[in-house]
């Protein structure tokens, strides 16, 4: 129980000290570097800050910058009207109340989302104006009950939005607010005529953020989008990988390469032809042994590095229940462990930035091995 009560006491203190002194270890790209490399490794916003607020809101994008993240991180899907919106899934039963509105009871349905069936209510059936009239709630409440009592009080917010909300924070705070958009199940997206490829891009170009040495990355659990953006976008590209199965786009062209394929020392030279960085499970950079421990680091980092490619791993969270056994302080899965533990172990393995739902905690670990040059 004592590292739950370390983090406790850490997160009243960074709240108390402030945006300023958070600030302090933040690594900016350097201008022009394609690889968007920093004095420092990156933590990313995972979600915004959803340790502490619902996924993918405003509040939760706001409070991930002002607790110190580098990036906040929108997940894009699309409306029925063609504007990209801030949500994990496109089916939104579990992160908003739609199930409350009677008037969408009949938007129900059953769908096959890259291969799984799924039953819920989908961000493409609803126009934005439509959207904008429900509210997200906490997705994991039985693990983030104290999440839950802001359920019902954002929207969902588009694209715009999250970029408007960076500027806006880089104003206020006196630094760069990065954003990290994904394009979720593109495949599935193009095969219902709203692709979200071309309104990604207009919206950089919009912004004046596709151009080099901005502070954006993009990434895709697919391969061919980002092959296809790396000919449009001037902003690093980020293969992301699951520590199993492979990407849809493979599977729904009957490729059979897979996630381990793309990770492989051979594998990662492909990837640095489209793209900067490669963002893996964490358990591809150090997996959990026969106990569920954290074991010893693959070569995964070494490869990656060899082949010229940044690593950012996802996700890390305080939870026990998302914690190595040995970083665990019980038995409880919705009590805090030692993620600062957890962190030491990736900055020594060498990666280059970290997924966080927690960026406090992320910040002052990184602040703590990487002091301030």
């Amino acid at each position: 129980m004592q590292a739950t009560r370390t983090i406790g006491v850490a997160l009243s203190a960074l709240a108390l000290l402030g945006v300023a002194t958070l600030s302090t270890a933040s690594a900016t790209p350097d201008a022009g570097d394609r690889h968007g490399t920093g004095a420092a490794p990156l933590v990313i916003g995972h979600r915004g800050a959803s340790g502490y607020r619902p996924e993918h809101t405003l509040a939760s994008y706001e409070l991930a910058a002002r607790l110190g993240a580098d990036y906040i991180e929108p997940d894009l899907v699309s409306t029925k009207d063609g504007v990209l919106v801030a949500r994990h899934e496109p089916e939104i039963g579990g992160t908003t109340d739609v199930a409350k509105h009677p008037e969408f009871a009949a938007r129900k349905a059953t769908k096959v989302l890259d291969g799984v069936t799924v039953t819920g209510w989908w961000t493409e059936d609803f126009t934005l104006a439509e959207l904008k009239t429900l509210r997200a709630v906490e997705r994991i409440p039985d693990l983030r009950q104290r999440n839950t009592i802001y359920n019902g009080r954002y929207e969902v917010p588009t694209f715009q939005e999250v970029i408007d909300l960076s500027k806006r924070l880089s104003r206020e705070l006196g630094r760069e607010i990065g954003i990290y958009p994904e394009t979720k199940h593109p495949t599935y997206f193009r095969k219902l005529g709203l692709e979200l490829e071309p309104k990604l891009v207009a919206t950089l170009e919009r912004n004046g953020l596709n151009r080099r040495g901005a502070k954006v990355f993009v990434q895709s659990f697919e391969v061919s989008n980002l092959q296809s953006l790396s000919r449009k976008l001037r902003v690093p590209l980020v293969q992301l990988t699951s520590a199993s199965g492979a990407p849809y786009d493979f599977i729904d062209r009957g490729d059979k390469r897979t996630y381990a394929d793309i990770v492989s020392a051979a594998g990662l030279r492909e990837v640095a032809k489209y793209a900067a960085g490669l963002g893996p499970d964490k358990n591809q950079v150090i997996p959990r042994d026969a106990a569920g421990n954290l074991g010893t680091p693959t070569a995964l980092v070494k490869d990656a590095h060899a082949a010229g490619l940044k690593v950012h791993p996802y996700t890390f969270r305080a939870e026990n229940n998302f914690l190595p056994l040995n970083f665990r302080s019980s038995a409880v899965p919705s009590e805090y462990g030692n993620l600062f533990g957890e962190l030491a172990a990736y900055w020594a393995a060498g990666v280059d930035g970290v997924f966080s739902d927690n960026s406090d905690i992320a910040v002052a670990s990184r602040a703590e091995t990487f002091p301030r040059r």
